[in-house]
């Protein structure tokens, strides 16, 4: 019988420092908004939790405070859906959260051993995989803002690579959907997402600071990244349990 055996995950390690940043960025930003409690709390929980995950003896305790941590954010996206579904926005927003949500589901599933590994593989694949869908259909829409995001000195042309990306999130999605080439695609997209904050955000927040969007938006680029690089950590230990002697 194959085990997982989850000692040297850099996912989760990327996961739980950009989860830890982003609850410090919310709390630093006082906001007026009505249910600025609940956030407050899930924020301090993100803090905790993101730094809880780094260690093997907490990290399933900090898997499950961050897991909380990400629901709340995941439900206070729901109210932008239910008033305005027609906007892709609100939907987009939502599965950005529910990401993060999956990746932090799959290092609390991996170290409680609550499922095969072929089961929890095809979980983390499928719900990952609609939310690289959701990225495709959020570009698609969005797509000149998309290409306005894009640094000007990068050859050939802004609108190119908005493109380029968004074609690539289509396919990375098809791949973990049906579960071809799906390791490949993780790791890909994880390298795609990690380019986007590099690229992108830390640029912006260099250039202007005092931004909350900016903050937030780089934070939530990278435990994006981490959330994808936690299952390309788990499909690529699956390949080498299967590739060992039994």
């Amino acid at each position: 019988m194959t085990v997982l055996t989850p000692s040297s995950n850099p996912g989760r390690h990327v996961f739980g420092v950009a989860a830890l940043a982003f609850g410090v960025i919310t709390l630093a930003w006082h906001d007026s908004h009505q249910l600025r409690y609940l956030v407050y709390f899930a924020s301090t929980a993100l803090i905790f939790g993101g730094a809880a995950i780094q260690f093997r003896r907490t990290a399933k305790a900090g898997a499950a405070v961050l897991g909380a941590a990400c629901l709340v954010f995941v439900l206070l996206c729901v109210p932008g859906i239910v008033a305005a579904p027609q906007i892709y926005n609100s939907w987009g927003n939502f599965f950005e959260q529910f990401s993060l949500l999956t990746g932090v589901a799959i290092v609390y599933a991996r170290l409680s051993l609550v499922w095969s590994p072929a089961t929890l593989n095809r979980i983390g694949r499928v719900l990952l995989g609609i939310c690289a869908a959701s990225f495709t259909v959020e570009q698609a829409i969005y797509l000149h803002a998309t290409a306005h995001l894009v640094p000007k000195w990068i050859p050939p042309s802004q609108m190119f690579w908005a493109v380029a990306t968004t074609v690539s999130f289509a396919l990375a999605a098809v791949a973990l959907l049906i579960n071809r080439m799906a390791l490949l695609a993780s790791r890909l997209l994880t390298m795609m997402i990690v380019s986007f904050g590099l690229l992108v955000w830390v640029p912006l927040v260099i250039s202007d600071p005092h931004s909350h969007t900016n903050w937030s938006e780089n934070a939530e680029t990278f435990a994006i990244a981490g959330a994808t690089w936690i299952l390309a950590d788990l499909l690529g230990e699956s390949r080498l349990n299967d590739q060992r002697p039994r």
